[in-house]
């Protein structure tokens, strides 16, 4: 294990005032985000869409990392030139949704294990091969009035850590990800201590497997209240909260935390990060990692319509932007009115 490329990697995918595009949606999952915006899921489109994000160049300028589904990091563009170097060209490093996704597990009624250990090595070793320099696995907890139960987030956070040793085994940086559900009608305390009590557990599992912290990001969820929950926190109770339990389970070891946003609003996602970043004192950088907060507005403009291509790229470089300004504590709420 090269930690110290390991590091070199974690460092850049959290440098200053840039963050992670998750363009990593399965087939399944871009599907609901097409028929959203009226475009038939086929390999071409799928393939048009995520070159216009890449040659993106306002956009990309902002964008550390590139997290891809694992058709997007063998595909060309339309000019043959291979996706993961349109993402290196723009001086982004590519990366890979490598887990197979959650499963029923099976004892454990309305919880989840996330598959895909399996043949990892050798998976990981060919995205090496083609350009990737880091990887992702996705846990899924969800709260219910008697869930999380013990032995699904355990189950979890061992596979979050063996899927991570061997990452680094294979030479790329993992993001771990273990994602408290924001699916319910709890409160923002709820959030806080099962978020808190996942992140325990990962960072145990991580230590027992030897996982060497510096050479890793995380991926987690902020602490916010359920999507159904009446009282909506506000974003600076959001903030002070999230960072609490952060401060209190992730080592500083750790180069850099990179949040989902879940369920939230484009807005919400960028006003929450800002806050966390203007309380300062911080051991590791807060970045962003997100899929549907940064990939929403330009859909909507692209259309599937080539003609649309210039206004989905300004879309996407809008919220590229936003979210930078909030890495750096610097975002208001002006910004997007005026925008």
């Amino acid at each position: 294990m090269d930690i110290a490329a390991l590091n070199a990697t974690a460092l850049k995918m959290v440098e200053p005032d840039k963050g992670l595009l998750a363009a990593d949606e399965s087939t399944g999952t871009i599907q609901k985000r097409f028929d959203a915006i009226g475009v038939e899921n086929t390999e071409p489109n799928r393939r048009d869409y995520r070159e216009l994000l890449f040659r993106s160049a306002e956009a990309m300028d902002y964008i550390s990392g590139v997290i891809l589904f694992r058709e997007t990091l063998y595909q060309d563009a339309a000019d043959g030139t291979p996706l993961v170097k349109l993402i290196e060209q723009a001086g982004a490093v590519p990366g890979i949704k490598v887990d197979e996704g959650a499963k029923p597990m099976a004892g454990f009624p309305g919880e989840t294990l996330t598959e895909g250990l399996d043949g990892l090595p050798d998976l990981l070793a060919k995205a090496h091969e083609r350009g990737a320099r880091f990887a992702k696995w996705r846990a899924v907890i969800s709260i219910r009035p008697d869930l999380p139960s013990w032995g699904a987030v355990h189950a979890n956070a061992h596979a979050l850590a063996r899927y991570a040793a061997t990452c680094q085994d294979q030479g790329l940086t993992p993001i771990v990800e273990p994602e408290v559900l924001m699916d319910g009608d709890h409160d923002i305390e709820v959030c806080e201590r099962v978020t808190r009590h996942v992140l325990q557990t990962v960072f145990a599992e991580l230590n027992i497997q030897r996982v060497a912290l510096e050479g890793m990001i995380l991926k987690p969820n902020m602490v916010v209240s359920g999507l159904d929950c009446p009282r909506q926190a506000p974003v600076e109770e959001v903030a002070r909260r999230t960072v609490a339990v952060l401060k209190a389970c992730a080592p500083a070891a750790v180069p850099g935390i990179a949040f989902l946003s879940g369920g939230q609003s484009d807005e919400q996602a960028t006003a929450h990060l800002d806050a966390m970043n203007r309380l300062g004192g911080l051991p590791w950088k807060l970045t962003f990692s997100y899929g549907r907060a940064l990939q929403q507005a330009p859909q909507a403009a692209w259309a599937g319509r080539p003609e649309n291509v210039p206004a989905a790229q300004r879309a996407f470089a809008h919220r590229a932007r936003m979210n930078s300004l909030a890495s750096l504590g610097r975002w208001e709420g002006v910004l997007e009115r005026a925008a």
